[in-house]
């Protein structure tokens, strides 16, 4: 009924993986990716920045209105959730302008680690 097949060696799975790790870098970073800001014009980034700072004010003054409700504490809920809102939006701004916002963990990676052959930040 079964197969009696090989277990496939560990150096065909290393190679495997090395081609799949290869080629995603290629694919998330190279020329017309949605990582490539330089395809991306000044309207793009705009218009990206403004849906970063209404969704992120929506979201907190959403939630304010919500907390006011549920705990009966109107308006300190709302007010509290609209500053925590504005500075998410701002740090969202940050980010997107940056290029943070790309990078797994949200951090530049250390100057002494080498650099991936597209001129990015890390391999």
């Amino acid at each position: 009924m079964t197969e009696d097949k090989p277990p496939h060696s560990l150096d065909e799975l290393e190679a495997r993986l090395r081609k799949a790790r290869g080629g995603e870098l290629a694919r998330s970073a190279g020329k017309g990716s949605r990582l490539d800001r330089a395809n991306q014009g000044p309207i793009g980034v705009a218009f990206r920045i403004g849906a970063e700072l209404v969704a992120a004010m929506i979201v907190g003054v959403g939630g304010g209105y919500l907390i006011d409700r549920w705990l009966g504490t109107s308006p300190w809920g709302l007010i509290g959730m609209f500053f925590l809102g504005a500075a998410a939006g701002v740090l969202n701004v940050y980010r997107a302008v940056s290029g943070l916002g790309f990078a797994p963990g949200y951090g530049r990676v250390n100057k002494n680690e080498p650099r991936r052959p597209d001129g990015g930040d890390a391999l």
